[in-house]
């Protein structure tokens, strides 16, 4: 067992890009899997993933188990699990269409600790997941330790960058190109490596980082992760376990019978 578990902060020193590992399927052995593959954090999908809380929690203390910190991306909308999945010892949030300045400021608000925002206090998991000593040790430290990513993958999410950015508690900022292809293409292909996404990336990135706040990415393959590091992109996935385990699997089927191929 490796435990205390190093804040996200402590793992991203700057201009040092990390990779994240990203787990839909609601299965605390998959996080785990990731977390000792390698991946310098884990992030369990509540929005698209199968996740709940249960699983979450029993995922987030696994990952724990392999020394590594575990993000948790909520529903969209879904405010109260922010705080209670912060409680349950997640080292930060991913929060999915956040496209205005008051959605961000609701994040920030649910999120972080007074004066920043109006976290109510109950992090018992939390603090011993974190290593710290006791309750006081853990709110002097909290809203440090709680990374708060807004998500940015829509046309009205973009011109509200810069004031999404300036709210204090927003520590980053998350792209997902397949929904931002889709918004800026007015739903008209799934494109996320295409060239109009790829401009929006860099736009994204350069105003995160003016902003001193830090730019993460989904990316669909590891050679669209390593384009998005050369961006500047800071925390990057490389696909997602089920994507993954398909195509293992498919390709495992291929390699036994060459019929299949194509």
């Amino acid at each position: 067992m490796t435990l205390p578990v190093p804040s996200l902060q402590e793992l991203l020193p700057t201009g040092h890009a990390r990779f994240l590992g990203w787990s839909c399927i609601a299965d605390p052995a998959i996080a785990g899997a990731l977390a000792r593959a390698g991946f310098d954090a884990v992030l369990l999908d509540q929005q698209h993933g199968a996740y709940d809380y249960r699983s979450s929690c029993a995922a987030i203390t696994e990952v724990a188990l392999a020394g590594k910190p575990a993000l948790v991306r909520v529903p969209v909308g879904d405010v109260a699990m922010v705080s209670r999945m912060l409680d349950a010892g997640a080292a930060g949030i991913v929060a999915p269409m956040i496209n205005t300045l008051a959605q961000a400021e609701a994040l920030a608000a649910a999120a972080k600790f007074p004066p920043v925002g109006q976290r109510s206090w109950g992090p018992d998991r939390a603090i011993v997941l974190s290593g710290l000593r006791d309750g006081a040790e853990y709110l002097a430290g909290g809203n440090a330790r709680a990374l708060t990513i807004a998500m940015c993958e829509t046309a009205e999410s973009i011109a509200a960058l810069e004031s999404i950015l300036a709210v204090p508690g927003i520590d980053g900022i998350l792209v997902g190109p397949a929904d931002l292809s889709i918004a800026l293409s007015r739903g008209a292909a799934i494109d996320p490596s295409g060239s109009a996404v790829t401009a929006a990336l860099g736009e994204i990135v350069r105003k995160t980082l003016a902003a001193g706040k830090l730019p993460c990415a989904f990316a669909p393959s590891a050679a669209r992760a390593r384009e998005m590091v050369a961006m500047g992109f800071q925390l990057v996935s490389i696909e997602y376990d089920a994507m993954t385990i398909a195509a293992a699997f498919a390709q495992l089927l291929r390699q036994a019978d060459p019929s299949r191929a194509g």
